[in-house]
């Protein structure tokens, strides 16, 4: 029993259980993926299927993950199978559960006010904006958002974090950001602006059809 429900593994050298980084950014990146194109059919087709499938399937799947085993979560093993040739980078489980468990609220709502109330309302929205920005985060940058807020509801400091950011410890040559550096962000910015103002009207109209133009030009 203890082998089906646990949370966590324990690995050598980890005086806790932890979980394996490398596979559960490979699944906030998929899960992101789906979230973002089912919330395109929404806004330009007004069709929320996949939301609803994606919703419900979502928080059947942080159920296993919080209250079984993540071992057992269907999205988890896709994402091990993906990253499989990767060494591990293992992460403090508490943490993770911690913001899973965040999960299983947000899914959890969403399942209530769109699939079993089919409703959608600024509630919703809110919700799955902030779904998109704790996966994004998650599989683009390996930050976990919901795991800083962890010591403050625990009042313990979380172990192996991603990049061992838990740790303080002075950040090398090739992390420092010079000057020069700030001004280049701050020119590439300008510039954006600049574009908008100076080339407005062809940056907001719409293409045409390279092929088509053509062959109506050789007529």
């Amino acid at each position: 029993m203890e082998k089906v429900i646990q949370f966590g593994e324990d690995v050598p050298g980890y005086e806790i259980p932890v979980l394996n980084e490398r596979e559960i950014r490979a699944t906030a990146g998929l899960l992101f993926l789906v979230i973002y194109t089912a919330l395109m059919l929404i806004m330009f087709n007004n069709d929320f299927t996949l939301a609803k499938y994606a919703i419900t399937l979502f928080l059947s799947d942080f159920i296993i993950r919080v209250f079984i085993n993540p071992k057992f979560s269907p999205t988890l093993i896709i994402g091990r199978l993906i990253v499989k040739n990767q060494v591990p980078e293992y992460v403090g489980a508490k943490q993770k559960k911690f913001a899973w468990i965040v999960g299983v609220g947000l899914s959890g709502t969403m399942f209530l006010f769109m699939v079993v109330l089919d409703t959608y309302s600024p509630i919703t929205g809110i919700i799955c904006l902030m779904c998109l920005i704790f996966l994004f985060f998650e599989s683009v940058f390996g930050i976990c958002l919901a795991c800083k807020v962890y010591r403050l509801i625990y009042g313990e400091k979380a172990q192996y974090c991603p990049g061992e950011i838990c740790e303080v410890k002075a950040r090398q040559p090739i992390q420092k950001t010079s000057g020069a550096q700030l001004l280049i962000v701050l020119a590439f910015v300008a510039c954006i602006f600049l574009m908008g103002y100076f080339f407005e009207k062809q940056l907001t109209s719409t293409p045409h059809a390279l092929f088509k133009a053509l062959a109506i030009k050789s007529k």
